[in-house]
This record gives C-alpha cells, sequence and structure tokens, in this order.
C-alpha cells in the first residue's frame, strides 16, 4: 500500500530501530503485526493534532467521500457518534433548544452521548407498526414533529441505514432541516459503501449536515476504523471543533494499526473496489430474487445485506441460523423475527452458494407478527440524572414501573428498547424476554 501512514510505519519498521518508546512489545511478539504497531513517534503525526501524514491521509478520505472535510476514529462510529452530538450542541442556532430529536432506534452511543452531555433526547417514533431495529420516520412526519415544538431542536438524529437494512429518506428528511435551519445527523454506521455505488446512496450526497460510518462494517478496514464526515451543511464553526469532539471521546492512544488501515483504504476505494462493489450487489440481488421465488420471504433494503423476514414466513431466526451455521456460514445477526447477512466484494461466490443450499426446501409458515419498537415510557429522569445514580440489576419480573438506569439492548443490534431515565413498561419488558434478556438495570430505590 503506498498510503503516506502505511508507507511511513513500514520505513520504519524495516530501518531496525531500538524502540525505545512504546509499546511495550518492541516490535516482536506473536501475532505477526507488531512491529507496525507504533505510536506518535517524529514522524508519525498525532491523530489528536495531524500536521503531516494522518492529515495528508484524512484529506485523500474527504476527495474520495466528497465530504468537506473527513475526520479518522480508531475508536469506531460511537466516538464519532458522540462528536456529531457535541457539535450539534456547540453549534446550534440562537433560539433553539439544547435538544435532539432522535429516531427511537438510535444506538445506543447516542444514548451515552446524551447523558454524558447532559441532553435530553425527544424521540422520533413512525406511525403504525415498525420492528423493533426499525424507525421509518418519514418527512410529512418529521415535519410533524417540529410544528409541535415551541422551539427547534438542535439537531435531527436519524439511523440510516438501519440494523435491517432499511434506508430512510434522508434527501427528504435534509430538505425538512435545512427549510428549518436544522442540522440532519445520520448515523450511517452500516452504509460506509453507499457512496461508491452509482449514483450514490451516501448520506453525505443526500444532505446530511454530519454523518458517521463504521468503516470496518463495509469497507476491508480493521475493526474500530471509523470516519466524521462533514457535509456541505455542516453547522458554522463544526470544521473547526470537530477534532476537539473527536478527543473528548477518543483515547489519546489510538491505534497505529488502525490506522493504516484507513490510509491502506483509500488506495483500495481509488481502485477497482467500486467496481467490484457494484457487480457483488448484483450477484446478492440475483441472490436475493432466487431466494424469494423459493418462497424465503426477503425484507427490502440496503443492497450489501441479506435480510429474511423469519416472521413473515412462519419460521424462527435463531433456527434459520443454525441451518447456515451447519454450511460453514455464520450470520451478522439472528433473533426470532430476522435473520441478517452481511456481503461485501470480498464476499467469494461460494458464499453465496452456501446460503441458497442452506435456505433450500425453505417452508412458509402462518405469518406472526415482528417484535415491535415499544412506545417510550414514562420519563421520570434525564439520561444523566439515571445514569449517574445508583443502580441495581432486578429480574424482569420485578422491573415493572422501575426507572431505567442503564440502556436496556441486547448487543448486537444494539438498539435499547427501554431507555435510560424512563420506567419500564409491560409492553418494553415483553420486548427483553423476547430478545433473551433476564435482567434490568434500575436506579436503586431509597
Amino acid at each position: 500500500m503506498t498510503g503516506p501512514i502505511c508507507r511511513f510505519a513500514a520505513q520504519y519498521a524495516a530501518s531496525g530501530p531500538a524502540r525505545l518508546h512504546m509499546p511495550g512489545h518492541k516490535g516482536k511478539g506473536p501475532l505477526g503485526c507488531e512491529a507496525l504497531d507504533i505510536t506518535e513517534i517524529a514522524g508519525a503525526d498525532d491523530l489528536s493534532c495531524p500536521e503531516g501524514i494522518i492529515r495528508d491521509s484524512e484529506a485523500s478520505a474527504s476527495a474520495l467521500f466528497g465530504s468537506r472535510r473527513t475526520f479518522y476514529s480508531t475508536g469506531g462510529s460511537s466516538q464519532c457518534l458522540k462528536a456529531m452530538v457535541y457539535l450539534a450542541l456547540l453549534c446550534r442556532p440562537a433560539g433553539t433548544a439544547p435538544e435532539i430529536l432522535a429516531g427511537r432506534n438510535a444506538h445506543k452511543s447516542f444514548l451515552y452521548a446524551c447523558a454524558l452531555l447532559d441532553v435530553r433526547p425527544q424521540w422520533l417514533m413512525p406511525d403504525g407498526h415498525s420492528p423493533y431495529c426499525a424507525c421509518p420516520v418519514t418527512a410529512p412526519e418529521l415535519e410533524s414533529a417540529l410544528d409541535r415544538r415551541q422551539r427547534p431542536p438542535a439537531a435531527v438524529f436519524i439511523t440510516s441505514p438501519d440494523y435491517l437494512g432499511g434506508e430512510a429518506d434522508v434527501a427528504a428528511l435534509a430538505g425538512v432541516c435545512q427549510a428549518r435551519g436544522i442540522p440532519l445527523l445520520v448515523d450511517n454506521a452500516h452504509g460506509a459503501y453507499l457512496r461508491f455505488l452509482q449514483p450514490s446512496r451516501h448520506p453525505l450526497d443526500l444532505g446530511a449536515s454530519l454523518c458517521c460510518d463504521s468503516a470496518h462494517k463495509t469497507l476491508p478496514v480493521l475493526t474500530g476504523g471509523a470516519y466524521l464526515h462533514l457535509g456541505q451543511a455542516a453547522p458554522p464553526g463544526a470544521e473547526a471543533l470537530a477534532r476537539q469532539a473527536l478527543d473528548m471521546f477518543g483515547s489519546s492512544s489510538p491505534s497505529y494499526l488502525i490506522l493504516q488501515s484507513l490510509d491502506a483504504c483509500n488506495e483500495v476505494l481509488a481502485g477497482s473496489w467500486p467496481r467490484r462493489l457494484r457487480e457483488t450487489a448484483a450477484r446478492v440481488e440475483g441472490l436475493k430474487a432466487r431466494l424469494a421465488s423459493k418462497g424465503v420471504p426477503i425484507r427490502p433494503g440496503e443492497p450489501m445485506k441479506l435480510v429474511v423476514d423469519a416472521a413473515a414466513g412462519g419460521a424462527l431466526g435463531g433456527v434459520l441460523a443454525d441451518r447456515l451455521r451447519r454450511r460453514g456460514v455464520e450470520p451478522e445477526y439472528a433473533d426470532e423475527d430476522f435473520l441478517v447477512l452481511m456481503f461485501s466484494p470480498d464476499s467469494e461466490e461460494r458464499d453465496l452458494e452456501r446460503v441458497e443450499q442452506a435456505l433450500e426446501g425453505f417452508a412458509p409458515g402462518p405469518a406472526r407478527p415482528a417484535l415491535g419498537l415499544p412506545p417510550p415510557g414514562e420519563t421520570v429522569l434525564t439520561p444523566r440524572q439515571a445514569l449517574l445514580s445508583p443502580w441495581e440489576f432486578v429480574p424482569l419480573d420485578k422491573a415493572a414501573g422501575r426507572i431505567c438506569a442503564a440502556a436496556a439492548v441486547a448487543c448486537p443490534p444494539a438498539v435499547p428498547i427501554a431507555v435510560t431515565g424512563e420506567r419500564f413498561t409491560p409492553a418494553a419488558l415483553e420486548a427483553m424476554a423476547r430478545l433473551g434478556l433476564r435482567e434490568a438495570a434500575v436506579v436503586r430505590e431509597p
């Protein structure tokens, strides 16, 4: 690889220096990657204030994604998401409330950002039934929610794509936000690759103000590599404060291996990878069509996810996952209602064949409703108050009416069922039980 970070690390390792600096392995060890695992030595630059090779590599990523600025993170989208919330508060227009209007299927990192920054989230809920991981809010629903408020929020926050592959109409939602002078923040953790489709379906190209991508989820990047993107509609002042925002939530010792991975990805994305992506998307689309023709209920959504709607087919997602494992296929996620598989240009044709063979002979049964997104319970405390209160774990049958202390969530998909500071409702506790949870974190009573 020829990226500036990769070049520096390789040249340093090849020079055979006496490593009288961190890390303690001194470039040797059983993993084989230790020689490239360095820290902020002379010439290596510093992620918290880059002036050399990291700055140059980020500029390459920004050009590839068409952003105003792109910043690297070695703490995943969780770090970037918290930084987005911080920037939205710090740069909020006069007259707006220090609140964020968010889709209810937000990742638990959003809740922790709210607790750390003392933000009271306001929830967007879709009209009608929605599966637990989805929250398909439309532009008219967003307009209605904004009209009901006395003061506009600091920002609107949505997750797109969601864990089940559903994509929001980001362009329409961005239009609503831009007309009212409100930034749109998009958790695009599962959609970094959308930029490289034709046409692009990336939130930046659809009008998002700020956006975070988990590079490692869909691009050839090591786990933990992520991007914070500033769009053309980013709030004034965000560019100057973004590095500070990331610093607040990241380690002062970022992984140099992850940085090299992000750097190397630039060369990959500038090469044949986009073409291979489009070819793979076509193959996956063909697989979906063949499975659907055989009675397998495929949920529509983003092109590189194959989601079996087990509930619609009268099956159990966990049982289907076991069928795949017997064929040597490990799925991304399975619960009672859904089975989620993720593909990339590095998926082999044999991988698709195994999936098709494992689901051969699927026999649809009576459809049943999927677990829904429970409505919010009564808000008693702010996320910060609840998370910083003494708390304890209790069995689910003892949690009704108690105040949720920590995000009630299975991970994956890390979408809270009950939200920190709300009272547990019977519907929320039933949903937790269906997802295999046995205890709830509650604020300790006097």
